[in-house]
């Protein structure tokens, strides 16, 4: 797999959360999140059912309301105001019988017009450079999103949140629908964009062998932060071995 070289766009942003904190009317679902990702770094927050991942990912998108502060410095330490972050979610819920298109999804980025109107050939040429960019075959601009596979679809939604280049990438559980071979090839492509970009990237996964092969860090969520090193050393405490039924193995 070939990852575009020159890139237009390096990232060089890092950022730090402090305090956060998020509680609803059924409770406390973050509990003061302390927690710094630096540019470069690949963080793989693990954690049981419940524990506040997806809640804090939806903090740093802007998607729920908390407390604390989320900050975010660029290489020479000033504040960026408005940090690009892009979103690889876990499923995409939509009508699969929709007519809509993977060029219209990614077209979307590039225009105010109604999909229903078509794209242009300037914005279907990008779309396909994003998408040849993250492995994926240009030719399937013109199937329809319901009718692609789980990692047909993984790419797409991964050169959406690639375009524009953000300061923060965020993977739910991004391969829940991706067969073993696509599985691979996907984070192998991460670790090439991270290499490239240099962007800091949280990824939630409870599969700790992705989490051992591939994050450079690891922090375990439990409301809060109650474990942060690298994955061997995280993997390895007793917080890790009683969530995961471990046994000490």
């Amino acid at each position: 797999m070939q990852i575009i070289t020159q890139a237009p766009h390096t990232c060089q942003c890092s950022v730090s959360i402090q305090g956060l904190t998020v509680q609803k009317h059924d409770g406390l679902i973050l509990d003061h999140i302390d927690l710094e990702v630096h540019h470069g770094e690949i963080l793989a927050l693990i954690g049981r059912n419940g524990a506040g991942k997806t809640t804090l990912l939806k903090a740093l998108l802007g998607r729920c309301a908390y407390t604390g502060e989320i900050v975010y410095h660029n290489g020479q330490g000033e504040t960026v105001q408005k940090p690009r972050i892009g979103y690889v979610p876990q499923r995409l819920d939509f009508d699969r019988s929709a007519p809509i298109t993977a060029a219209d999804l990614l077209c979307a980025n590039h225009s105010r017009r109604p999909v229903w109107l078509g794209t242009s050939p300037a914005a279907r040429k990008k779309a396909a450079a994003m998408l040849k960019k993250v492995g994926g075959d240009p030719a399937i601009l013109s199937k329809r999103l319901g009718s692609l596979s789980g990692g047909e679809l993984q790419r797409v939604l991964l050169a959406f949140a690639l375009d524009p280049m953000p300061d923060l990438l965020l993977l739910d559980e991004p391969v829940s629908a991706v067969d073993r071979k696509g599985i691979g090839l996907f984070y192998d492509l991460v670790t090439s964009l991270r290499s490239e970009y240099h962007m800091p990237i949280i990824l939630v996964s409870h599969d700790l062998s992705h989490v051992r092969r591939y994050a450079t860090s690891a922090a375990v969520l439990d409301r809060s932060i109650i474990s942060r090193g690298t994955p061997e050393e995280v993997l390895a405490s007793p917080d890790v071995q009683e969530i995961f039924g471990l046994g000490g193995a």
